[in-house]
């Protein structure tokens, strides 16, 4: 069988293997385990890999290149549209040489893949949707334009459509999916972290404005001022760093708020095991693997009420919802922290839950859709 993987994910090539982001390829290489031939359409613009970086686990990778592309000045759509032709051509030519085609979704590629894949109707399709599947939330156009367009059965046949939560009215091609990171055999015992001494709180992503990492960090500003002995580690990069850094140092924050940039999964597991909290205050998300990660391992979730966040907490019995007003958010923790039979009886349901959804159960949907 040869898989064709329609992507917008910048990719890199050293010693003539193919990586790319780290939580991304680590999912395709679970679909690649069950195909002959890969062929991927996406941009080459990595230059070097990093902690965040993955190499695919094939053998036969047929890379086609094409250009980084947006709308997002006047010079970028000139260039867009100057390059679209062979973009779409390159889409085409490798959906029809394929058996089963595999589009990532939101995103530039995954648009174009949605329109082209049209023109295929009898061959297999699956459309990973890693964005907020939410019809009512405020989305670019042409996230909604192709959300339309792969769940619309007259268009499109033969897919199945794979998006993060339950949702009303969906069409007969939408499955309510999950991603994993942990194999069953990973599991290890783990307890609620005592509520006494240092309360430890984590934030997991790219400090970018819409992960809102300074959120975070206003929160346990505030819970500081109010006596509380708290700190804040922050992983990841961003554009926002040096905004963190200047507003670290502004408010005299840098003996509780740390930051410690991109780091692997091993530094991101015991991260998990050591702090009692995770804060995701984002504005929009799809199936948050933080969430899912840090529940894995007694590390209770602080998330704002996004995309299929509020199913995962249970309506906040496995986790705290932010409402996103910092007085109301800290009123929240402190509720909690003065409550440690609320909290542990959060983590025990939220270890329960998230444990049902390893790696071993997800490799298992995934082979059932490749040879189907």
């Amino acid at each position: 069988m040869t898989f064709c993987i329609i992507t917008h994910v910048n990719h890199g090539k050293q010693h003539e293997k193919y990586y790319a982001y780290l939580p991304y390829v680590r999912e395709m290489n679970i679909w690649l385990k069950y195909v002959d031939n890969v062929i991927v359409v996406a941009p080459l613009t990595l230059n070097e890999k990093d902690a965040i970086s993955l190499e695919y686990l094939h053998s036969n990778i047929d890379f086609r290149i094409i250009p980084e592309f947006n709308l997002i000045s006047i010079v970028s759509k000139c260039k867009t549209l100057i390059a679209l032709p062979n973009i779409l051509y390159a889409i085409y030519k490798a959906m029809k040489q394929s058996d089963h085609i595999h589009l990532r979704c939101p995103g530039n590629m995954g648009l174009l893949g949605a329109i082209v894949q049209i023109l295929f109707p009898n061959k297999p399709k699956t459309a990973k949707y890693a964005g907020n599947w939410d019809h009512n939330a405020k989305q670019p156009i042409t996230y909604k334009l192709q959300k339309w367009i792969i769940s619309n059965t007259f268009l499109t046949k033969n897919m199945k459509v794979l998006v993060y939560g339950e949702w009303e009215n969906s069409t007969h091609n939408v499955k309510p999916f999950f991603t994993a990171s942990y194999y069953e055999n990973e599991k290890l015992d783990c307890s609620p972290r005592p509520l006494k001494e240092k309360i430890s709180f984590l934030f997991v992503g790219t400090l970018s404005n819409g992960k809102q990492p300074l959120y975070a960090v206003k929160m346990v500003e505030q819970l500081y001022k109010i006596g509380h002995n708290v700190q804040l580690t922050l992983y990841g990069e961003g554009n926002e760093r040096k905004l963190l850094e200047s507003y670290i140092s502004e408010n005299n924050l840098d003996k509780i708020v740390f930051l410690k940039g991109n780091q692997n999964q091993e530094t991101l597991k015991q991260a998990y095991l050591a702090n009692h909290f995770v804060v995701l205050p984002s504005l929009s998300e799809g199936w948050p693997k933080v969430v899912a990660e840090a529940m894995f391992w007694g590390c209770l979730p602080i998330a704002s009420s996004v995309s299929c966040v509020p199913n995962m907490l249970d309506k906040g019995k496995r986790g705290m919802i932010l409402e996103m007003n910092l007085d109301k958010d800290v009123k929240q923790i402190e509720a909690l922290l003065t409550d440690e039979n609320d909290f542990k009886n959060k983590i025990s349901k939220a270890i329960t839950w998230s444990r049902n959804y390893t790696l071993d159960v997800f490799e298992e949907e995934i082979k059932k859709m490749v040879q189907a």
